[in-house]
């Protein structure tokens, strides 16, 4: 296996099968450290930067494998592999989420930070958009010595991230369909601004969709900022969704949250877009934080006004992700 190729194949693996397979795991395994090994790498430093992290992310999530025991936790499948962490599902309906770096613990104990205030501090009705925190520990590996911060999340079932959403309707979803994510991402904000907490990454990655029961839970929040201050890293692949200040790193706001959720809501319609829509969308994301919208259910109510302005009395409407 080529060193190209390696790369290729980590980034785009979202779980353990997909990196492993399935029927010679450890060939697998054996092939990726070959090719990406730091001692056999090309001279060109983006090359050597890019296989260095794909190395990094294989032999973690490969050790992971063979642990069966985290703390009080039994490991089962790989249920999915996040910006800087892979989840693993412990039973109950939880997931163990086990940073791939240490250097990343600071973010970790930012996402139970954040969940833990918001818990507190939120309206309990709105509480089921966000992730509960189960509990949160810390392990040493045995071999290296690192230690890593773990969360533990508490989850449900059928969900699915604007990501695949997106790919269900590569033309676009119609804005009915649109509306009802749009008004609970802007339910799941108020809940969170409202008790200080800014999430710093909404993107489509870290938004998930109950297609039946039209439900939304924001998840992901080791990007989130309490109290004021920068967005302190930023989600590979997504530089063009952020808004100037965190690019920046200047100080963030509720209107970052508000900017980056109008974004992900027009890049769902597409070109199916009403210009109503595209208008209050604008608003949502101009330049300055100081002139966007910073209160997301004042928001919340002025969309309601611009969706009864176009479709009237709101009325349930079945979605699948099966056009």
């Amino acid at each position: 296996m080529r060193t190209a190729e390696a790369i290729r194949l980590v980034a785009a693996a979202r779980t353990d099968a997909d990196l492993f397979g399935t029927d010679q795991p450890a060939r697998r395994y054996r092939e990726l450290v070959a090719a990406l090994h730091p001692d056999r790498l090309p001279a060109d430093p983006a090359v050597r930067a890019e296989a260095t992290d794909a190395f990094v992310q294989v032999t973690t999530r490969w050790r992971a494998r063979q642990v069966t025991v985290l703390g009080d936790y039994r490991l089962g499948r790989s249920a999915h592999s996040g910006d800087l962490a892979d989840l693993y599902d412990v039973g109950d309906d939880r997931l163990l989420k086990l940073p791939r770096r240490p250097t990343d613990n600071d973010l970790m104990a930012r996402e139970a930070h954040a969940l833990r205030t918001i818990a507190e501090r939120g309206d309990p009705r709105y509480l089921p958009y966000v992730p509960r925190l189960v509990d949160q520990f810390r392990h040493r590996d045995a071999t290296t010595g690192a230690e890593r911060r773990i969360n533990v999340l508490a989850t449900a079932p059928g969900l699915h991230d604007l990501d695949e959403v997106r790919r269900a309707y590569p033309d676009g979803l119609d804005a009915r369909d649109v509306a009802w994510m749009w008004r609970r991402l802007l339910v799941a904000l108020g809940l969170a601004h409202r008790a200080g907490v800014v999430h710093g990454a909404v993107l489509p990655p870290h938004v998930l969709i109950e297609p039946d029961g039209h439900g939304v839970v924001l998840v992901d929040w080791c990007f989130s900022v309490t109290g004021g201050g920068a967005v302190p890293a930023l989600v590979p692949g997504h530089d063009d969704w952020y808004p100037p200040e965190v690019l920046k790193k200047r100080p963030c706001g509720p209107g970052t949250d508000i900017a980056t959720a109008s974004r992900c809501m027009t890049w769902l319609m597409g070109r199916r877009a009403p210009r109503e829509l595209l208008d209050f969308a604008r608003g949502c994301q101009q330049q300055s934080l100081q002139k966007r919208p910073d209160d997301a259910w004042r928001l919340l109510r002025e969309l309601d006004q611009v969706l009864d302005r176009l479709y009237g009395p709101r009325t349930f409407r079945p979605f699948t992700l099966t056009p």
